[in-house]
């Protein structure tokens, strides 16, 4: 098995892992959400997983720091991560949860056209034929649709375009540099800071079992935000967004069995859809250049270039 095929592989593999933890931590926001402010989750989660990285710094095998070679690059990094957390926040306060998922499945487009504009990576045509199959089945998770537009839904709009490009960064600052922590490090502080400068004006006393479930939430995505680093350094951004869809299905047994809530029948046809796309992506990755044949024989596809500095580099 050659690199590539076991990159593909590995990357796949650690992105269906980081699907199962993201969509577990969801799980204890929405079991502890009802009785805090979103600053509290959090400013709390983010100290954690700051301390987390500091730990694991400190193993023999991951004594890298914290340094980085693109620091603005990472500084973009970290403010999307904010400013997603944020727009989220408000999505779900304004909107109802499903609805904002819906949005979520605009992602994978997203990320194929952020990856052109900033990594200099091309999507085929048939690519994108799989992007559009995953949108519609996420769209199949919610029949009844979006109601009207508000503000809810702009702050669900914002929220995917900083969550996207933050992922996008990762992938960018993936090319130079090897050191995963770090990319989960500044981010998490930069909630911490930004958070914790609200926190006063909402902070309300936590007994003891509610805490282990803000440390259970940070541990989880402590270990999810590693993973998808890592996954987006083997992987094109267009192939691990489609992938991420898969914590719906983690989400309907979750749902199922803590909280017993049971989908319609069209939401497992989403699922089906959508884990369909993913999948087709990553094959599509795995067949060499030369032996791919267009799906539209008029369009030439371009090559994948490999991307230079942005401007905000040194």
């Amino acid at each position: 098995m050659n690199t590539t095929y076991r990159n593909a592989i590995l990357g796949a593999g650690l992105v269906i892992i980081y699907t199962a933890l993201i969509s577990s931590a969801d799980a204890i926001t929405k079991l502890i959400a009802g009785g805090y402010a979103a600053p509290q989750l959090f400013c709390l989660s983010g100290l954690i997983v700051v301390g987390l990285s500091l730990a694991v710094d400190r193993h023999p095998s991951q004594l890298k720091g914290f340094k980085t070679s693109c620091p603005r690059a990472m500084a973009l990094r970290a403010g999307a991560t904010v400013l997603a957390a944020v727009c989220f926040f408000y999505a779900f306060k304004l909107l109802p949860f499903a609805d904002v998922f819906l949005f979520v499945g605009l992602m994978p487009l997203l990320a194929g056209l952020m990856s052109g504009l900033v990594l200099g990576e091309s999507v085929r045509s048939t690519a994108w034929m799989a992007l559009g199959a995953g949108f519609v089945g996420v769209a199949c998770l919610f029949p009844a649709g979006v109601a009207s537009l508000g503000w809810g839904h702009g702050f669900a709009f914002g929220a995917v375009i900083f969550g996207t490009f933050s992922m996008i960064m990762a992938r960018y600052i993936g090319k130079f540099e090897t050191n995963a922590l770090a990319q989960v490090f500044y981010p998490n502080l930069a909630i911490f800071v930004t958070m914790g400068v609200a926190l006063p004006f909402v902070w309300k006393p936590m007994p003891p079992s509610d805490l282990g479930w803000v440390v259970a939430y940070a541990a989880l995505l402590f270990g999810a935000r590693w993973l998808v680093v890592i996954a987006l350094r083997l992987l094109a951004a267009y192939v691990v967004t489609p992938l991420m869809n898969l914590q719906f299905v983690w989400m309907v047994l979750l749902g199922a069995v803590f909280f017993g809530e049971f989908p319609a029948a069209g939401t497992y046809l989403g699922v089906a859809i959508v884990v369909a796309s993913g999948m087709f992506l990553v094959w599509d990755q795995f067949t060499p250049e030369d032996q791919r044949a267009p799906l539209f024989p008029s369009l030439k596809s371009t090559k994948v270039k490999a991307p230079g500095r942005m401007q905000t580099d040194p």
